[in-house]
């Protein structure tokens, strides 16, 4: 039951009055029976249980917003105690409203107030529940002030479920982070020849014990395969690393078969045998019996060295003193020599009872690189434009994740969602990381991602829980269900149904997965899909589709669906031609964006098949990654090139053969193209940008880790491109000429020096500049004097170039007059900076210094008086000009101060005049810092943060003001 469902029944006024009115009505009606004390008695009683129910009614609300709250600290044991008896009297208080409203349905449908129901009413519910309402009152009464003591009436309201997702073979992350030397060593394990030692893993060697335990059948068998379990925490990455172990070339290359098989929580080897079967040989085993499934599994591996994945096995499966286990292995005898199952699994009971061999312990990822893959996770990029603010509580966030993927990868998704320095503080200060790990290993990340879930959502994904593991949910059932429970409340005048597929939609935002009903067998006969399309599920209507060894059922159903509207994601990898040429991609004229990836296979067809997938010509979108070829096709249409008039955007990524794209990218075959990305194609070497002039309308361009493109080009030409991103692309700023660019991205560890004469000549109309990761440079500024440079630049950012001196050249008022915004971000070997110009940047709202620790301040430190945002982080000593730097700072709306060395105090003053604009203040690890002044005067700044100030001792530290 849920509060909606209550809140729905009686809202507003009590709904049961008309019941009421009719037993009074009644009991006018048969006065006859009673005496006029007796009747007047039965009356009072009707008040009163009309009243109590009102009043339990209007209880309801505030019970489950406590419960909510209770749940938030259900790592308190006395929390835990109380909470199921709340939960308990609130569902029983929902099951007598419930029951009352059958019998208002009853009475209006009976109509007449004749004798018979009025006595069943009477009996059952006067009699019966007048105790019933007071005595869940009481006990509502009871528990809900122990639970308000406990100060839970502050506590926000959230909880925690976990779905485990089914997997497959294919990787979920083309890349895999810090886990080559782990890779490598299971891979050792399995036999796979490579050149590591085998001294640090080892097969059992079973004591004279075992063997003398262990019968003959049994020696037989396991001297045929080993068993190696992959064995760690819940998110610690077992499933990638195997899914990136199964797609290993030298793996493939090793083993004549390989199964995967997601297990769960439910180990029945008739299920699993069938399923390894199905993946095997691409036929569907419908027999239940399971001698037949065993002699069929049998009959597939004979004579083959074969590799079967297990993944996600849990305790059940050593339930029948193991012999569930057994069944399944039984049939594995006739492998040959070498043949290995690998067991990913939680739980060291498992990994202990099914192995042969050592099991590999798969620990947290190394804190570098779990760094790496946090900011990746949180940022979208590892480093790039990073807030290192954010970045400096990310830190500090990323020990409590204890190195697992998942839990970086779920709480990177939700500081993504609000990049806001506040938001984030919440989550680091936030007492669910001390939570213990439970038996299902339910880390304190993914449970706090689970409590952040909308209220009516969190009802609706905690259902789920009813369900078996790897179920798969069909959305309009779900809805249905979710309606007939009362978890989806009504919104105006839109269907009740309606509003709960928004609540399915909604939920599949907030997911990385959701395990969907596969597509119906007559999916090819359906016309209209828009509404199909409109839920955006276009990843999962194609993971479908995915041939699965061998199988091509699923792809040929798109054959005949050439009405398909909107996105289409497909993974060609084990492709034939003819397969290729069954889907008849070109002639779904209404598809709008086409993914076609490869997840980096070196298939010899891949270029044949990439031909065959032709696009339709009105799509607009278009990418290619983890191609195999060495060129791209140019498509053909009735013997002539064909032209795509509608193509906007074209992503190319992770080609690693590639060489060439003078051929493909051409204006006049795809003539209002507006966006272009290449990425990670490491041995492009040509493409025709004296050409690119040609495209009229192509406004962004950006190319990444492509170390050998331009290098032979004479310039970058692009009359009407707007934004620019190179990075490591082997191109020089001096090659670019854009007249009309207004924003450019700039990597390259190679350059070394940046003329802003050139930059200002070629980029007349450039308003943003962004200069990173350029390890090797250490001059930026005029090679010769200039009047003027940069008229339209209004944000400057430069980060994490360490070999940067000065920025002395740079920094000047006649070379940026429009200066709004500059932040200088992890310059380590930065000892200059022109601190007295700032006060000349008229035009300066934001500036932003970070971990620039060695900056000498010697010429001043002047602001201009119309700055709104100033954060200073852990940017050398600037002691010597403050407070006096703040002192025009009305305009100031958020000040941040971090590590900052020498500063003793504020004067309690300048918060009540220089800083009367203030809403956001945050002082945190100023080791010199005693006092702030009085507590009252920055009582009025609606945000406020102060902690790890060890010295101020005036404030209770953390500090923590949230403003609304």
């Amino acid at each position: 039951m849920s509060l909606s469902k209550t809140i729905g029944f009686i809202s507003g006024i009590n709904e049961c009055v008309n019941l009421f009115q009719w037993a009074t009505s009644a009991l006018s009606t048969l006065h006859s029976r009673w005496s006029g004390t007796q009747q007047q008695k039965l009356q009072g009683e009707l008040l009163q249980l009309q009243s109590s129910l009102q009043r339990l009614r209007d209880t309801l609300p505030a019970n489950y917003d406590l419960i909510d709250r209770a749940e938030w600290r259900i790592h308190k044991h006395c929390v835990a105690n109380l909470l199921p008896n709340i939960k308990d009297a609130v569902y029983n208080a929902d099951d007598l409203l419930d029951e009352f409203r059958w019998y208002e349905q009853k009475v209006a449908l009976e109509s007449n107030a004749n004798q018979s129901p009025f006595m069943d009413f009477f009996n059952n519910m006067i009699q019966g529940s007048f105790n019933k309402v007071n005595d869940i009152m009481e006990r509502l009464d009871n528990i809900s002030s122990q639970l308000e003591r406990m100060g839970l009436h502050e506590i926000p309201q959230r909880f925690d479920k976990s779905l485990r997702p089914e997997t497959s073979s294919f990787p979920n992350e083309r890349k895999i982070f810090g886990r080559d030397k782990e890779l490598k060593k299971v891979m050792e394990l399995l036999g796979v020849p490579i050149n590591l030692t085998r001294a640090c893993y080892k097969r059992k060697r079973n004591s004279s014990t075992a063997d003398a335990s262990m019968s003959t059948s049994e020696k037989s068998r396991i001297s045929c395969f080993s068993v190696l379990p992959i064995v760690g925490i819940g998110g610690v990455g077992k499933t990638t690393l195997a899914q990136h172990i199964c797609n290993h070339p030298q793996v493939k290359s090793h083993f004549d078969l390989i199964i995967w098989t997601c297990v769960s929580d439910d180990f029945d080897a008739t299920r699993l045998i069938k399923e390894a079967i199905q993946s095997s040989s691409g036929k569907e085993a419908t027999t239940d019996n399971l001698n037949c499934l065993q002699l069929g599994l049998s009959n597939i591996v004979n004579n083959k060295r074969f590799l079967i994945i297990l993944d996600d096995v849990w305790d059940d499966a050593l339930k029948e003193n193991g012999q569930c286990w057994e069944r399944l292995c039984l049939p594995l005898e006739n492998g040959l020599q070498g043949s290995m199952v690998l067991v990913t699994t939680r739980s060291s009971k498992v990994a202990d009872g099914v192995s042969t061999m050592d099991p590999f312990t798969l620990d947290g990822l190394k804190d570098d690189i779990f760094w790496d893959f946090f900011k990746l996770c949180a940022f979208g990029s590892q480093s790039s434009n990073n807030d290192p603010d954010l970045e400096d509580i990310g830190r500090g966030i990323l020990p409590k994740l204890k190195g697992s993927p998942l839990a970086a990868k779920t709480l990177g998704r939700l500081l993504r969602m609000n990049l806001q320095i506040p938001y984030w503080n919440n989550i680091l200060l936030s007492e669910l990381w001390d939570l213990k790990q439970e038996e299902t290993d339910i880390l304190p990340a993914l449970r706090l991602s689970y409590m952040y879930l909308p209220f009516h959502l969190k009802r609706c994904f905690s259902f789920c829980a009813v369900y078996p593991k790897d179920h798969k949910f069909e959305k309009n059932i779900l809805a249905e269900i979710w309606v007939a429970e009362g978890f989806v409340e009504s919104d105006g005048g839109f269907p009740i149904l309606d509003i709960g597929h928004r609540y399915f939609e909604d939920l599949f935002l907030y997911a990385t997965k959701c395990a969907l009903e596969s597509l119906p067998s007559d999916f090819s006969k359906l016309i209209n899909l828009q509404t199909y399309e409109s839920v955006g599920f276009a990843y999962y209507r194609m993971k479908n589709l995915l041939p699965v060894a061998g199988n091509d059922r699923n792809v040929r159903l798109m054959k005949n669906l050439n009405q398909f509207c909107g996105d289409l994601d497909i993974y060609p990898r084990g492709f034939s031609k003819d397969l290729a040429i069954e889907i008849d991609l070109k002639n779904k004229k209404d598809l709008r964006r086409l993914t076609l990836n490869w997840l980096f296979s070196s298939c010899k067809d891949n270029e044949i098949v990439l031909q065959v997938l032709q696009p339709p010509t009105n799509l607009k979108c278009l990418e290619v990654a983890g191609y195999g070829g060495e060129s791209l096709p140019c498509w053909s249409n009735n013997g002539s090139i064909s032209v795509f008039p509608s193509l906007t955007d074209l992503a190319i990524s992770s080609c690693e053969k590639l060489s060439s794209l003078d051929h493909f990218l051409q204006a006049d075959y795809m003539p209002v193209l507006e966006r272009v990305s290449i990425r990670e194609c490491a041995n492009v070497t040509s493409l025709q940008t004296e050409r690119f002039g040609e495209f009229s309308c192509l406004g962004d361009f950006t190319v990444s880790n492509c170390p050998k493109l331009f290098h032979n080009s004479g310039s970058l030409s692009m009359p009407t491109l707007k934004n620019l991103e190179l990075r490591n692309s082997g191109i020089l700023l001096s090659n670019i000429e854009c007249s009309s660019l207004t924003s450019l991205s700039f990597k390259c560890v190679h350059v070394t020096a940046i003329p802003i004469q050139l930059l200002s000549g070629n980029l007349p109309s450039l308003q943003k500049l962004n200069i990173i990761e350029c390890e090797s440079l250490t001059f930026i500024g005029e090679s010769y004097p200039l009047n003027g440079a940069f008229s339209f630049l209004t944000v400057l950012i430069i980060e994490c170039c360490h070999r940067l001196p000065t920025l002395d050249g740079l920094l000047k008022k006649e070379h940026l007059p429009a200066i709004e915004i500059i932040k200088i971000y992890s310059c380590t070997g930065l000892l200059s900076l022109p601190g007295e110009r700032f006060g000349s940047f008229t035009c300066l709202s934001d500036l932003r210094i970070s971990h620039c620790p060695n900056i000498n301040w010697q010429s001043g430190l002047v602001l201009p008086s119309y700055l709104k945002r100033l954060s200073l982080n852990n940017c050398g000593n600037f002691s010597a000009w403050f407070p006096n730097c703040l002192g025009s700072l009305t305009c100031l709306v958020e000040l941040t101060m971090i590590k900052c060395h020498g500063i003793e105090s504020f004067p309690n003053q300048m918060w009540r005049s220089n800083l009367a604009s203030l809403k956001e203040l945050h002082i945190a690890d100023c080791p010199d810092l005693v006092s702030i002044g009085a507590v009252k005067p920055i009582s009025k700044i609606k945000t406020v943060y102060i902690y790890e100030c060890q010295k101020l001792t005036t404030v209770k530290q953390p500090f923590t003001r949230r403003g609304r």
